[in-house]
């Protein structure tokens, strides 16, 4: 056996923070490299091509670019693959895919905000897999940049981190830690310096080859056993019309041709030949045919039909499986199936059956290592467990915009029996940045969900960073509630803390409901009657349907009404009559809020057209029978 380097490679993942600017700065080194020609137009943020992650401004998806460097620190030409993964902990599916793909990482920080929760996520998941560390101070000319304090922050956490993994991983590399190499960018200016610059200062170099040096210089090249057979590890999948299912995948031994017969290695260990049909490249954001990837190579290849994430291709002769990709259990549940509302169908051309909802569904079980779908013994409804909220609504709003009608169930977190037989949820690590004056809100706000506060920052610049451990239970919901207290100005980041012992009840939202209590149009003139009491979420001539939450009462009980009723006509007139001008707008709730807003008894309509909040039982009668009840039960326990 005889390890060999692939001098003209680096493999590289860049790691942070959602919103730290990690697309923009991968924007600037495609520019930078020539990647692309004169004649090219480069979009804003070129790697987020998804619809949802060019409107959300985040990353969803990893996905991987290769850049050609033919700068001042290097004779020959070398391939720089870059892995963009997200930084929202509920993708972390995603990130662990994206950094099994690579040999060391970037770790961006932005010299303000400094290290947040998904910062910490992700840079755990790289110490956990040995990655050595470069790490960037980005945003350097943000006007309340602290890039000092930022730095010194990071190398805490960096060593924190360290600490906490040493029974995990007792031979990491403490050392190399305390050496971490330092860059200080502006990914939007394009520019990178190893120099530190003052505060709120652009680096004192105007290009980013302090970045490729440091890439070049502290990650290492690809190495491989120049003798072991074939070996290449399926981390992605991705479709194209022309040639069907394409894996994304690396190579680890041995190379891949076109046309070559390999070993399929599949996840339940059966192993099956088949033939690699086409072999693509990837340059810049495009792809192109070629006839062989070596070891370290990020290749995508073509002719395997239902080839899933985490499989090996291998040599036919001398079978060697790889591991299969772990990551974190679910932590979030919701109930998905085909909408049963008296609107259903109203559209023609929507996707309204229960064959096609679980189609679709088992089709994002390919791609998706994160998401599992169960059976509850429903034909029309399945259990689809995930990371977090943001990651369940993403999948729904897929499927909307796909066409796609369903009733969505209330978020619920996924229990276990602990080893104490009790019942165990899930925490989340909260880290949140308000206005000083939004202080004692936030602090009873949290009170109320189980929040226990562990850590409080007071920065001196008029913000304070408090930490909580609080139930994921108590983070359903919370993101519209925080928001409105803090003005819109507070920023809350959450995380996995792991398991612990129930926290008892949790009241979410301490509003009622109002319900429509028949079918009809809305009226302007029932919302003038009613807007003294209550909140609207529909517009006049909006159809609504009994067992529909149109709006919430400004009282803590559900109130039935009727928003259908019209004024009686008479031949007596008044200057007054039809004004409208003092009607209130409605509230317009988007698909995560309305999953936010529902309670235990409500769920989601979710259509192409409209998103619209019902009760699970349409009829008042039932309703007010299983409430009865439900009080006789807790009187008798």
């Amino acid at each position: 056996m005889a390890r060999a380097l692939r001098s003209d490679l680096r493999n590289v993942a860049i790691v942070a923070h959602v919103d730290h600017g990690k697309t923009t700065l991968v924007d600037a080194m495609l520019r930078q490299t020539g990647s692309f020609g004169s004649h090219e137009h480069l979009e804003e943020r070129a790697m987020d091509s998804n619809d949802l992650e060019r409107e959300k401004g985040i990353t969803i998806l990893a996905k991987n670019t290769a850049i050609t460097y033919k700068g001042k620190h290097t004779d020959a030409p070398i391939t720089i693959n870059v892995i963009d993964t997200p930084g929202h902990a509920d993708f972390g599916g995603e990130v662990e895919r994206g950094l099994s793909m690579v040999d060391g990482v970037v770790l961006l920080v932005d010299a303000s905000e400094g290290p947040l929760p998904q910062t910490r996520f992700v840079l755990r998941k790289a110490l956990e897999a040995k990655l050595p560390v470069i790490l960037l101070v980005n945003k350097t000319d943000r006007p309340d940049a602290r890039i000092a304090a930022v730095e010194e922050e990071a190398h805490d956490l960096l060593l924190g981190l360290a600490s906490d993994l040493q029974d995990d991983v007792p031979d990491l590399d403490v050392d190399a830690l305390l050496d971490v190499p330092v860059v200080y960018a502006s990914g939007r200016a394009g520019a990178a310096s190893r120099n530190r610059p003052a505060d709120g200062s652009l680096p004192d170099n105007d290009d980013l080859e302090p970045l490729f040096e440091a890439i070049l210089q502290h990650v290492p090249a690809p190495s491989y056993d120049d003798e072991a057979p074939l070996q290449a590890w399926v981390t992605n999948l991705d479709s194209s019309s022309f040639l069907g299912r394409l894996a994304l995948l690396r190579v680890f031994n041995g190379e891949l041709k076109k046309g070559q017969t390999v070993a399929w290695v599949r996840a339940d260990g059966t192993v099956q030949n088949a033939r690699i049909t086409e072999l693509l490249m990837t340059k810049a954001l495009d792809r192109y045919p070629a006839e062989k990837a070596g070891p370290g190579d990020i290749a995508v290849i073509a002719g395997f039909e239902d080839i899933m994430i985490g499989e090996t291709i291998a040599d036919p002769n001398d079978v060697r499986p790889l591991p299969r990709i772990e990551v974190d259990e679910p932590s979030i549940s919701m109930t998905i199936g085909t909408n049963t509302s008296p609107l259903v169908g109203k559209v023609k051309g929507h996707k309204l059956t229960a064959r096609m909802v679980k189609e679709r569904l088992d089709r994002e079980l390919i791609g998706n290592v994160s998401i599992r779908v169960k059976d509850i013994g429903r034909p029309d409804a399945w259990e689809v467990q995930g990371r977090g909220e943001l990651q369940l609504a993403i999948l729904v709003e897929n499927m909307r915009r796909e066409g796609f009608e369903l009733t969505v169930g209330k978020p619920q977190v996924v229990t276990r029996k602990g080893e104490n037989g009790k019942v165990q949820e899930p925490f989340e690590h909260l880290t949140i940045d308000v206005p000083e004056e939004h202080l004692g809100a936030v602090t009873q706000l949290m009170a109320n969900r189980k929040g226990r506060m562990e850590n409080m920052v007071n920065h001196g610049t008029g913000w304070i960073r408090m930490e909580f451990i609080v139930p994921s239970r108590g983070l359903i919901g919370f993101r519209t509630e925080f928001l409105s207290i803090t003005r819109g100005t507070g920023i809350a980041n959450a995380i996995s803390h792991g398991y612990d012992d129930w926290a008892g009840q949790i009241v979410a939202r301490q509003n009622g409901s109002i319900v429509a209590d028949r079918a009809g149009v809305v009226t302007p003139f029932a919302i003038i009657g009613l807007q003294e009491r209550m909140s609207f979420f529909v517009r006049p001539t909006e159809e609504v349907y009994e067992g529909m939450v149109v709006g919430e009462n400004s009282r803590a009980d559900d109130m039935d009404v009727n928003i259908t009723k019209e004024k009686k006509l008479t031949n007596m007139r008044s200057a007054t009559a039809d004004s409208f001008e003092s009607m209130t707008p409605p509230r317009l709730l988007s698909l995560e809020e309305s999953l936010e807003f529902a309670r235990e008894d409500e769920c989601v309509e979710v259509t192409p057209e409209a998103v619209r909040i019902r009760k699970v039982v349409l009829d008042a009668t039932e309703r007010g029978r299983a409430a009865s009840r439900l009080k006789r039960q807790d009187a008798n326990a």
